[in-house]
């Protein structure tokens, strides 16, 4: 049976509360003990030095594109799990705007067999809400569930039939899982950035913020009708962070999540035309980040996610109106966060490590992940928060290279990942 012993690192839970200096033993793949480790249950483990690490609970990032099946050629789930590692996550959630898209439980075990093949980060499928990602049928939610889905939604369109999503919703709490919700109403949909006057200044259409705000007023009073699950992905505007702020007050169960590139970038980002800031939703204003960066420190938003996009070199190239949404960023995540929360003041390392871990693992159900406790998941991840380092996107281990951050410069790196008891990935 595997031993792991970790001495010596700064161990943070955020489940519960611990930051000390600590030990981790893992046996089996799971945690064996927290704290004081004696030597007799530690024989024979094989012993990593943390001192001056951060020990947290493996990272979780629950919104990746790994574009398997259909477009291998721009990601697969073994390249994506690969870059995870890297950037220090041990699990992501695969989402389905796939082709053809993952609306059925074959889908979701081919996810998962996929991912015990790949044998890096734990890769966890969602399935769509509807049938073809169409937005006219439900697709089997019931069975997906049982085939090992963590959520649904058909990101990248927000279902825009009120009495569909009414419906997910309700069957969402039958099979007590999350409806996840790319929130954009398609009629104010269209344009290419962020509707305002840096659009107008280069003769692109944009995407005004209402029409995340419109679609998420809703979403909030279908679920709050259905007593359902709902998360709002990517959220990029300030309006949108009071109206969940309010009802999370009033009771409802919402929850939310925030993209590197939404916490660091504006619109003025787009000015030299370079296709690698344009997203979806776009990058908006800094009084939109700024209340982003305040989301996160208040437990508005419950977890911070990437959106990893991968897309061929070709297709980025194309001008900046014809190319593709999204952009990667698994590998340099972490860093962004600290950079955008920490280094400015908004959070200390434990509220990140909280939003990176036991935040994601909540919303998506899987309580045997995002904790360092005794009896679950031996997923750890060693940071080193003092590195610095030099963003290089030649470097990285996903097939894709749409990433804005070259050449940037970052403090706090993953430089272990360790998932079921076993070291992926080292620096």
């Amino acid at each position: 049976m595997s031993k792991l012993w970790i001495q010596n690192g700064r161990v943070i839970d955020p489940e519960s509360g611990r930051d000390e200096q600590a030990d981790v033993l893992l046996v089996g793949g799971v945690v064996e003990a927290v704290g004081s480790v004696s030597k007799t249950a530690a024989n024979g483990a094989e012993v990593i030095d943390a001192t001056g690490l951060i020990v947290s609970p493996g990272l979780i990032d629950i919104h990746v594109h790994c574009r398997e099946p259909g477009h291998e050629e721009e990601e697969t789930i073994a390249t994506a799990s690969a870059a995870a590692v890297a950037g220090g996550f041990t699990a992501i959630c695969a989402m389905p705007n796939t082709h053809p898209p993952a609306d059925d439980d074959t889908a979701m075990h081919y996810v998962l067999q996929r991912s015990v093949q790949a044998g890096l980060a734990r890769v966890l499928p969602v399935g769509c809400l509807t049938k073809g990602r169409d937005g006219k049928e439900l697709a089997e939610i019931g069975t997906m569930r049982a085939a090992g889905a963590v959520g649904f939604t058909d990101d990248g369109d927000g279902l825009a039939d009120s009495k569909l999503m009414q419906r997910a919703l309700q069957y969402a709490t039958m099979f007590e899982t999350v409806v996840m919700q790319h929130c954009q109403e398609s009629a104010l949909a269209g344009g290419a950035m962020n509707s305002g006057p840096t659009a107008v200044r280069l003769g692109l259409g944009g995407i005004a913020a209402s029409g995340e705000e419109i679609m998420l007023r809703r979403d909030i009073e279908l679920a709050r009708y259905a007593g359902a699950r709902y998360h709002a992905q990517h959220i990029s505007s300030a309006g949108s962070m009071g109206l969940i702020r309010r009802a999370k007050y009033d009771g409802v169960q919402i929850t939310a999540e925030a993209t590197p590139h939404h916490l660091l970038l504006t619109d003025a980002a787009c000015m030299g035309f370079d296709s690698n800031y344009k997203m979806n939703p776009p990058l908006r204003t800094a009084r939109d980040v700024e209340a982003l960066r305040e989301g996160v420190a208040n437990g508005t938003v419950d977890c911070l996610a990437t959106d990893h996009a991968p897309h061929a070199v070709e297709e980025k190239a194309l001008e900046f109106a014809l190319a593709p949404f999204g952009i990667i960023g698994l590998e340099c995540a972490l860093g962004l966060y600290v950079k955008a929360l920490v280094q400015s003041g908004y959070v200390d390392w434990p509220i990140l490590i909280d939003r990176m871990t036991f935040g994601p693992a909540k919303i998506i159900g899987r309580d045997d992940l995002g904790r360092l406790a005794e009896g679950k998941a031996g997923d750890v991840t060693l940071i080193d928060p003092k590195t610095r380092w030099t963003v290089k996107v030649d470097a990285f281990r996903s097939k894709a290279r749409n990433c804005p951050y070259d050449g940037m410069k970052l403090t706090g790196r993953a430089v272990a990942t360790i998932v079921n008891g076993e070291v992926k990935w080292r620096l």
